[in-house]
């Protein structure tokens, strides 16, 4: 472990380069600054490091340290003054863009695509045998996106040998082209049956860049990941990364390498489900994609919703929830031609934020849709490896994630995170904890938090290098505690008592349909003692007494006894009433008291 006091960490995102710096005083890492400037991997710069001696620039002038000399970041590795560790990640140009192939569509080709996505790339198409299309199509398909490298699988060990190699010939018609660089041949890497590896070869032959690896999908009950993982990271690095502008000169400056933003956010969920022991659910909303990070039962999870977000991506929001599941968040009267017309008009001006409280309570709406719908589409690929046989005993009666079941479980969820603008910037903090839990609705005892300032993929390099100052600040200066959501799950009866519940020296009951909220400040931690009725359960199993500790924040305690999954009267009018009601109970209502 590298012994560093001053930490200088980029993210060169696809529009804004973001620095921060860490320091240890005292024994402690914390935050010390943060600055930012446009990012200049394409024109008229043409090089990445320009965006980041700005922003560190800006780092400099906010802490009044000096970082750069030379026009480059100073180490003491390179034998200079400055910082004892300089990191970065990056999305920049898009990001890692990528094609994968299987066999079987929801076998093979999903294991594929968690591999992928686990990697920190964006997957741009799924080519399967079975997916629906002519071949002629799929070479139309190929030849038509331009990805950074392809992921090829296929076939368990032993298995079929036949498909991979059609595979292959696909791929030699289409002649694919990478995204970046003219001058050097795509990667393929190749991650299915073993037996195949030479005739795949064969076919390639030197039309591109072929790396083996071992069979991602070695049995049908079996995922091995890993090396294919590894792989993908690897080549991140050496051809794509290094064919984007100024990236040859950024890895030189680097105390450690570069990693893929999403990447970097992934490897910070998974250390703060470790050192946490509990499963975490982490969501980034931005304008034209939302990813979803997952930790259940130890295994990883991550995917990215391209057509829904906030901006760009706002129409295709409104096309898959469809105008009235939008209408149905919203507190004000409002018939769908005025919401359509509201939302043309965003799509218009992608970067506009709010200027009333109608618009806000909008794009709240529209922000629960998205989280809701991405939720789903995270549910559907984080799930048990389909296609696996299984012997049913009793015993498999209480146990989650069978073949093809999601993995992700709600009752078991300790800690949600939010970030991008429309959480990380609500006007106030109980907001963001209303559009979780609403988007979300997560069951039993659950933290929420939002990243303050989106240092997620810097804290997630960190990791990799000092995991200790990475939880540190992560706890300390990225968090920003909401609160604590208490959900009983189970069948309720109107106006039935669900909870009866003793939060520090408050105690009370919760009933079927009401949504309370207790005074708890951000900082605070209190015993809780929870009871539920008969057949409804709390997190401690059905009827059994939950105990434990709750943090406090803007939101306070939240008791929710809304039900699961919650549903919305369909009278508009009692709608728009019980939704006024939640806002206000949660301090959540633009203009009223918090």
């Amino acid at each position: 472990m590298p012994d560093a006091s001053q930490i200088v960490a980029t993210d060169c995102g696809s529009t804004t380069t973001k620095a921060i710096l860490i320091e240890r005083r005292n024994g402690e890492y914390r935050l010390q600054g943060r600055g930012e400037a446009p990012t200049t991997v394409e024109a008229p710069f043409d090089d990445v490091t320009v965006g980041v001696l700005n922003a560190v620039g800006e780092l400099e002038e906010l802490t009044g340290q000096r970082f750069i000399g030379e026009s480059r970041l100073r180490t003491p590795v390179a034998g200079e003054a400055g910082a004892d560790l300089y990191l970065s990640t990056s999305s920049a140009g898009g990001g890692l863009q990528m094609l994968v192939t299987g066999v079987v569509k929801t076998m093979t080709a999903e294991s594929a695509q968690r591999a992928a996505l686990g990697a920190g790339a964006i997957v741009i198409d799924v080519i399967a045998v079975d997916d629906g299309r002519e071949d002629h199509e799929r070479v139309g398909r190929i030849r038509s996106i331009r990805p950074d490298m392809i992921l090829m699988s296929g076939g368990t060990e032993g298995g079929t040998v036949q498909h991979l190699l059609d595979t292959a010939e696909l791929l030699v018609a289409a002649a694919p082209r990478p995204r970046l660089g003219r001058d050097f041949r795509l990667p393929v890497i190749y991650a299915g049956n073993s037996d195949a590896r030479a005739q795949v070869g064969e076919v390639l032959g030197d039309r591109v860049d072929l790396i083996v690896e071992e069979n991602l999908r070695p049995q049908l009950d079996l995922e091995n990941l890993g090396p294919a993982r590894e792989a993908i990271h690897r080549l991140f690095l050496e051809h794509v990364m290094a064919q984007a502008p100024g990236y040859d000169k950024l890895l030189t400056w680097t105390s450690s390498p570069v990693m893929s933003t999403p990447r970097a956010v992934g490897e910070m969920v998974q250390l703060a489900a470790q050192t946490e022991q509990t499963d975490v659910l982490a969501v980034d909303i931005g304008g034209a994609t939302t990813d979803i990070f997952s930790v259940f039962g130890g295994q990883f999870n991550r995917t990215v919703s391209a057509n829904l977000g906030m901006s760009y991506s706002v129409g295709n929001v409104l096309a898959e929830a469809g105008a009235d599941g939008i209408r149905r968040w919203l507190a004000m009267p409002l018939d769908e031609d005025a919401l359509r017309n509201r939302l043309r008009n965003k799509m218009i001006r992608p970067t506009t934020i709010p200027q009333t409280r109608d618009d806000l309570l909008i794009e709240q709406a529209v922000a629960r849709e998205a989280l809701r719908l991405a939720l789903a589409h995270h549910g559907a690929l984080a799930s048990g490896l389909k296609g696996v046989a299984q012997a049913r005993t009793m015993a498999d009666l209480f146990t989650q994630a069978s073949a093809g079941e999601t993995l992700v479980d709600m009752m078991s969820l300790g800690l949600i995170i939010g970030s991008g603008g429309i959480l990380s910037h609500a006007p106030r903090r109980q907001q963001a904890a209303l559009m979780l839990i609403d988007a979300f609705e997560p069951q039993g005892v659950t933290r929420l938090a939002v990243d303050s300032i989106f240092m997620m993929p810097q804290l997630g390099v960190l990791a990799s290098v000092l995991p200790e100052a990475a939880m540190a600040v992560f706890e300390r200066d990225c968090l920003v505690p909401l609160g604590t959501v208490i959900a009983p799950a189970g069948r309720f009866r109107d106006g039935s008592v669900v909870l009866e519940w003793q939060v520090g020296d408050e105690r009370g009951q919760l009933r079927a349909g009401e949504f309370q909220r207790l005074p708890l400040l951000p900082g605070q931690r209190t015993q809780a003692e929870l009871s539920p009725g008969r057949g409804i359960d709390v997190g401690a199993g059905r009827g059994r007494m939950w105990s434990g500790q709750v943090e406090g924040g803007p939101a306070g305690v939240i008791l929710d006894g809304r039900g699961r999954p919650l549903r919305l009267p369909d009278d508009d009018s009692e709608r728009r009433k019980k939704l006024a009601e939640w806002m206000a109970s949660a301090g959540a209502a633009p203009g009223g008291p918090q």
